[in-house]
Formats: C-alpha cells, structure tokens, sequence
C-alpha cells in the first residue's frame, strides 16, 4: 500500500528525476529509451551492462550516469593483464606500526564504471561478483561493507571477439539489466557533430540521499497480484521453452519486479501496469538465457534470445 505522504509528494520526486534524466539527455543525444532504462536500473538498486559497438556512447552513458548524482565515481579501463588486486585492493605490511594493513581498490566507490569488461581474465572478472551481489568484499577472512549506493556499470563489445573473455552466465545473472544503444538518428548525429567541440559533461543533480530515498520509494509502488502472477509465466515460459537452455533464474524474477516498480514511478504512477513489464522482459532477460545450440546454429544471429523472449510475450495472456 503506498503511503498517503508519498502521494502528495509525487510531483516533487518527478521533477527531480526529470532533472536527473534532462542531465542524462544532454551526455547522450536522441537515445530516450536508453537514458530512461539506466535511470530505472539506478533506482532498483541494479547494475547495468551496456552492451554495443564501439563510439555510440555506451562509455558516455555510463560516466554521465554516474557523474549527475554527486557522489563518488571510479573508472577502470579493465585489461588482460589485470589482477583481482586492481580492483578489490590487496593487504599490505607497514614497516612502521609492524602491522598489516589493507588498501582500498577501486572498488570502494559508489559508481564503478568497468570499461570493456570483457577484456579482463575470467580471474579478475570473478572479482567483482561478490561486490556486485553482497555489497561487501572480502580479503584475507575480513568482510569490508561498500558505500550506499554502490552500482557497477559495464560496458563491452558483442562484436570483436579478439582477445576478449565471454562474461559467464554467473556474472552475467549479477547485472539488473543489459542494454544496447545502436546508431543515432540524423539528427541527433548532426547535433553532435555540431556541438562535439562545446559539449560540456553531465552535472550533478542529485545527492546521495535524495537517491537512497528514491531507491527506498520505488518499494512503496503496488503490483497487483494478477501482474505477479503475469511475470511469473513469462519467467516459467522461458524455463520450458523448447529454444531456450536455460530459463531466468528466480533473481531475475526479483530483477524484474523491482525494475517494474522503478519505472512506474520514474513515469508518474503509484502503481504498475502490464506494459511496465513487457517493456523491460527483453533488457532484463535476454542475458540471462541462454539459446540451445541447436537454434543458434541454425539462425546465428546475436539477438536471438531478444526475439524469443518477445515470442514469449505474444503467448501469455495480458492481464487486464
């Protein structure tokens, strides 16, 4: 049940997210969809994998993302010759007070932006798993707690393949949502090759805890239990679907349930509706099956998943 005081207070939390998203609107041109999907990703307390070729912005998204709330930001450019250590930190002995001591890496931030992630060794990509789902890490039997809020936002790209390491299907399942931006049209492109050399980086509009407060609102939007129900035959559909190896797991369930709700609010309502989660199945799922390798033999096309889960949603019955 929301409360009567969040109510009221509607109008003041959209216009801040609309700043939020405005502040998005001026790093990234004519991507709308994008913006708004990192924006739902942010509030449900996920993490983002933006996923595409190279120079369409996936790079610009994610530090306008993280720069327009003012809090801590880390970039690292991850490598094949990088350690867990350059990202967790590593315990070191101090020849003073003849004790050991442990460094923070750069994972001690509140927005992590993990360059081409997929150029990393499995080992250091492993790194980040226990961060990404405890909020916590832990070296040498201590557990060190991450800042609030904590979110890793990824990028790769699904095209070059040259010394690059598959996220696994584990990793994978840690990231809320993947999204792909693709080319800009006309005249979004014109607009940014005619104000490349003035445009200026996103500017914080947040704090941090006008962001936690809406982490904790979107928990106040109601879903009906006729629309649990709805997302609970998609999420079984795909794990009997005679196309796909493996189905969503029930963490991708939640994932779904908590995006549905940020989004109703981002869009003004106190309440979630069945085109809430049709619009977020594919950037929640889609990583998270896995084609049989009968079909994607047959087909080879990289957004097969994409198009079966849209299948999906043909089959199952919408509630009204």
């Amino acid at each position: 049940m929301v409360r009567r005081d969040s109510v009221e207070a509607l109008p003041a939390a959209l216009a801040r997210l609309g700043d939020l998203e405005a502040s998005l609107a001026l790093g990234l041109r004519g991507k709308p969809e994008a913006i708004r999907l990192s924006l739902v990703c942010l509030l449900a307390r996920g993490h983002l994998l933006v996923e595409d070729v190279p120079g369409v912005g996936k790079t610009t998204l994610a530090q306008a993302l993280a720069r327009s709330v003012r809090c801590e930001f880390h970039r690292l450019q991850f490598t094949s010759d990088m350690l867990p250590s350059d990202v967790l930190g590593v315990t070191i002995y101090n020849a003073h007070t003849r004790e050991f001591e442990f460094k923070r890496g750069p994972v001690f931030t509140n927005f992590l932006l993990a360059d081409e992630i997929n150029r990393a060794t499995p080992k250091t990509q492993s790194a980040l798993l226990e961060a990404m789902n405890e909020r916590q890490v832990s070296i040498d039997g201590r557990s060190y707690p991450l800042a609030r809020p904590f979110m890793v936002i990824a990028t790769q790209n699904p095209v070059e393949h040259h010394g690059t390491y598959p996220l696994p299907e584990s990793q994978l399942d840690r990231f809320l949502m993947r999204i792909r931006i693709g080319y800009p049209d006309s005249m979004s492109e014109r607009e940014i090759l005619k104000d490349s050399a003035t445009a200026q980086p996103a500017q914080p509009v947040l704090a941090v805890d006008e962001l936690l407060h809406f982490q904790e609102r979107i928990g106040e939007v109601r879903v009906d239990d006729s629309l649990v129900d709805y997302m609970m035959a998609v999420v079984e559909r795909t794990r009997n679907h005679d196309s796909l190896a493996l189905g969503v797991s029930p963490r991708g369930a939640q994932s779904l349930y908590r995006a549905a709700q940020a989004l109703a609010l981002v869009e003004g309502r106190e309440y979630a509706i069945p085109d809430d989660v049709k619009r977020l199945v594919v950037p929640i799922f889609a990583h998270r099956v896995v084609v049989n390798t009968r079909v994607a033999l047959s087909q080879r096309t990289s957004d097969m998943s994409d198009r079966i889960l849209e299948e999906i949603l043909t089959e199952i019955e919408v509630p009204l």
